[in-house]
């Protein structure tokens, strides 16, 4: 290779190297100058809790003296509240013993409620038709020996007066085909009307007595509900007293814990998320804009141009080669006789002989 494409390769790789090296310095510089302006910004927005003392306590944050980090918070209820708060919190241990001992005090409940179970399902053992058709047997087993009575009674009486047998009112077939009326004595006709209507009455009375009877079994379920609800509620009753008192010991820890709520809402409102982020867009800006200034190498950029010029012109000169120049001739001829020298100089002159040119 000639010895100026030497000179240019080595130009263009030193400047390179240096112009590579400048980059790297700048992206650092500059991944250093956003990391800085992230730190600026963090501190800005960084949540400050400030504490607070009211009537009813007091609040306290502690940081870090080394990061200046939150690292812990606590509140202290007033002297007044704490007195509250004791006598309260003796209360809680009897209220308490009171609600654990009425599971028993209510036990006989699930008893009772177990046994109106069982007694509504026998009463709804039986349809409405089997309890109006028992109804009916029962009533007539109760009228049968007063109906005899009353029967032997009016033939009696028939007999006596002559009448005996009388039969009239008898009707012919119905256009149905059913069998007419029959004959009988007025006095006979009269008493078994008297019987139809009254087993008329029973008929009726026996339907209701069977819709009487699944109301009551059904109602005697809605029974066992209910003194399983007074159950359950006699024991939430029970430990209500509790759940009262320590509801009171609780607002009063409320009451004490304003001062650190308070505290925490001031130092949210301090932190300043917009400035914090103007802060940290404007650093990342200029570290950018410094990283293009920072990454120009003067000398890299003045090696690298001069290694490309040279390149181009070696380039050119082999595209249109040219002629190489001319070499001067020179004749030489000997010196017969030296210039004439003073008689006065001692000296001894050098121009004795030789050669020279023209």
């Amino acid at each position: 290779m000639p010895i100026g494409g030497l000179i240019s390769a080595g130009a263009s790789l030193l400047g390179g190297f240096l112009q590579g090296e400048a980059a790297k310095d700048a992206a650092a510089t500059s991944a250093g100058a956003q990391t800085a302006a992230a730190k600026i910004a963090a501190e800005e927005s960084r949540f400050r809790p400030v504490g607070m003392t009211t009537r009813f306590g007091t609040s306290q944050f502690g940081f870090d003296p080394k990061t200046g980090r939150l690292s812990s918070a606590s509140y202290a209820v007033s002297p007044e509240l704490k007195a509250y708060q004791d006598r309260l919190a003796a209360l809680l241990g009897g209220q308490l013993g009171q609600a654990e001992a009425a599971a028993g005090m209510y036990a006989p409940l699930t008893g009772a409620a177990e046994r109106m179970f069982g007694l509504g399902e026998s009463y709804l053992a039986q349809s409405p038709e089997q309890v109006a058709q028992q109804y009916m047997q029962r009533q007539m087993d109760l009228l049968a020996p007063s109906r005899e009575r009353q029967m032997a009674q009016l033939q009696n009486q028939l007999y006596q007066t002559g009448r005996g047998g009388l039969s009239v009112g008898a009707t012919s077939t119905r256009p149905s085909g059913a069998a007419g009326l029959g004959a009988a004595s007025p006095e006979m006709e009269a008493y078994y009307n008297a019987l139809a209507q009254q087993d008329a009455a029973l008929a009726a009375q026996a339907q209701q007595a069977g819709q009487q009877q699944l109301a009551f079994g059904t109602g005697l379920f809605g029974t066992g509900a209910g003194l399983l609800g007074q159950y359950q509620a006699g024991q939430v009753g029970a430990l209500s007293p509790f759940t009262s008192y320590l509801g009171g010991v609780s607002s009063l820890e409320s009451l004490g814990m304003q001062p650190f709520e308070l505290g925490v809402n001031l130092g949210g409102r301090n932190v300043n998320t917009s400035g914090a982020n103007a802060l940290l867009q404007g650093g990342l800006g200029a570290a950018q804009a410094m990283q293009q200034a920072n990454a120009y190498s003067p000398i890299g950029s003045a090696l690298t141009g001069l290694g490309s010029t040279m390149q181009q012109q070696q380039y050119m000169n082999r595209l249109f080669p040219t002629a190489p120049a001319p070499i001067e001739e020179r004749q030489f001829r000997p010196i017969t006789a030296a210039p004439a020298i003073p008689a006065t100089s001692s000296s001894s002159s050098p121009w004795s002989g030789g050669f020279y040119a023209y």
